[in-house]
């Protein structure tokens, strides 16, 4: 069951030019000249019930203009899209109840009151009833690890005990949909993992469906099983984390720790990243050189005390997307 449906969606901003010089900027001010920018250009894509989509691209490339067309913040220029079967231009009032919201630069929760607070002034908001309200805040409390946290003002917390906050805030009316714009922006490593397991357990205890945008490969990776990628306005690709992976950089990378001192002279393939003669990380294109061949010649070094293959990280996978490398898409 699709709980988003997009189809051929703009959105097009009209920015006016400005000149340089006095006569410019008179003309300008009497006759103002405009530009049109196409932020979204004609895309299209539906999200399924329960699923965690990773809504990914480069700055300027369309992202947050997309949230806010589902949200029914904007307006789209053109196309047609639905949330929940519901229109956000024209029900955007009654969508909000279904929907939650966490702009990781932009907080929902009032700065000078401690977050109890706000969570007793958004329940309101949503109509929720002082007996579901109090049942619903005391959840979060114990899965967010809140107690020590309610009653201290916003502005004296750290960003990633705020973040915690403002993700507990945007489960209060328990909504089916839950958008995440960079959630994890400035988080440490951490604090990064307490919220993807927070992000997962939403997902597998309730249902809620996560739609996510970040930079941070590892929200990516570790949470989302879908991703879309957008640049220039233009979805240029829709598939899963895993073949991502598969399809864009067929590499592998091997972590090796040796007995006895070695000297490596690698095979064609496979590229001496790091070493010393008691270790070496190695880079394998698998295009030349399978993990198969690549393992038997290391062993066949002998005296290997541990070995270790991974995935590349996820920020090679989509700087090579971006930057036109790697396999085709299908």
């Amino acid at each position: 069951m699709s709980v988003i449906e997009v189809r051929n969606l703009n959105k097009v901003y009209r920015t006016r030019i400005k000149e340089a010089g006095l006569r410019a900027s008179f003309r300008a001010l009497v006759r103002p000249v405009y530009k049109e920018v196409q932020a979204v250009k004609d895309i299209s894509f539906t999200v399924e019930k329960g699923e965690i989509l990773a809504f990914i691209g480069p700055n300027g490339a369309g992202k947050s203009t997309t949230i806010k067309m589902l949200t029914g913040i904007l307006h789209p220029s053109g196309g047609e899209l639905s949330v929940l079967g519901l229109n956000p231009m024209r029900d955007r009032q009654k969508l909000s109840y279904h929907i939650g919201t966490v702009f990781g630069q932009k907080s929902q929760l009032w700065f000078h009151l401690p977050p109890i607070d706000s969570f007793v002034l958004l329940g309101a908001i949503y109509d929720i009833d002082k007996g579901t309200l109090k049942k619903r805040i005391d959840e979060l409390t114990e899965r967010f690890e809140l107690e020590d946290l309610l009653k201290t003002p916003v502005r004296k917390l750290s960003l990633g005990q705020r973040i915690r906050c403002e993700v507990a805030a945007s489960l209060l009316h328990d909504p089916e949909i839950l958008f995440l714009d960079e959630p994890t922006i400035g988080l440490d490593v951490v604090v990064k993992q307490s919220i993807r397991e927070l992000i997962l357990a939403m997902n597998r205890e309730r249902g809620t469906t996560i739609f996510l945008t970040s930079h941070d490969a590892g929200d990516i990776a570790k949470v989302c099983k879908r991703a879309i990628v957008i640049d220039h306005g233009q979805i240029i690709l829709d598939q899963p984390v895993k073949k991502l992976k598969y399809d864009y950089l067929n590499r592998k990378h091997i972590a090796v720790r040796f007995e006895v001192p070695q000297h490596l002279e690698v095979p064609r393939g496979v590229k001496l990243e790091k070493s010393s003669q008691m270790a070496a990380r190695l880079s394998v294109d698998t295009r030349i050189c399978s993990i198969d061949e690549a393992m038997r010649w290391l062993i066949a070094q002998g005296g290997v005390a541990d070995i270790t293959v991974e995935d590349p990280p996820m920020e090679e996978i989509i700087a090579s997307i971006f930057q036109g490398k790697g396999g085709e898409a299908s």
